[in-house]
């Protein structure tokens, strides 16, 4: 797999539509093509402090941001074909359900792949945790800005391209 697309949400709350930021990195033969980032204004559109402390992005951050759909309109057309790719993907692949879903989108049928499974299987017992920021370590990869959903889409395009490499 030498094309895909590297997706990280962070979220304003515990519904997983509350998406606040969008960060997606496309691999092109084994090399990275594309970046694109977004601050998204969130539904519902309330902060968790707790969340706040982990990511930093504010309300006052995000208040005349797009919403999903203007934002999901700007990247569809360039993720079109691709799997995807997250780290413990089935928090990714449900906060894009979901916000397709509130926003009565139609949801086109993704193939998310799952760094954080796949970590777990091909380095086994050799890493303490399969946490993002170790295995991008373990990669090669410095995640100085975890949290920030680009970086984080950036550490687990690299994950991936090293777990392919290593396979």
């Amino acid at each position: 797999m030498k094309n895909f697309a590297a997706i990280d949400f962070e979220t304003a709350n515990y519904a997983s539509c509350s998406v606040c930021s969008v960060g997606i990195v496309i691999v092109e033969d084994g090399q990275i093509a594309d970046s694109i980032y977004h601050l998204i204004r969130p539904y519902p559109n309330y902060y968790i402090p707790q969340f706040i402390y982990i990511h930093g992005i504010t309300y006052s951050d995000t208040m005349n941001a797009k919403k999903f759909p203007n934002v999901w309109a700007e990247i569809a057309p360039k993720i079109v074909g691709l799997p995807l790719v997250a780290h413990n993907s089935s928090f990714d692949e449900g906060c894009l359900r979901a916000v397709h879903s509130f926003y009565k989108m139609d949801y086109p049928d993704y193939k998310f792949y799952c760094t954080y499974r796949a970590s777990r299987k091909i380095y086994g017992k050799t890493l303490p945790n399969y946490q993002l920021h170790t295995v991008a370590a373990h990669c090669g990869y410095d995640l100085t800005n975890h949290h920030n959903a680009l970086a984080d889409a950036e550490a687990c395009a690299h994950i991936a391209m090293q777990i392919i490499e290593d396979v």
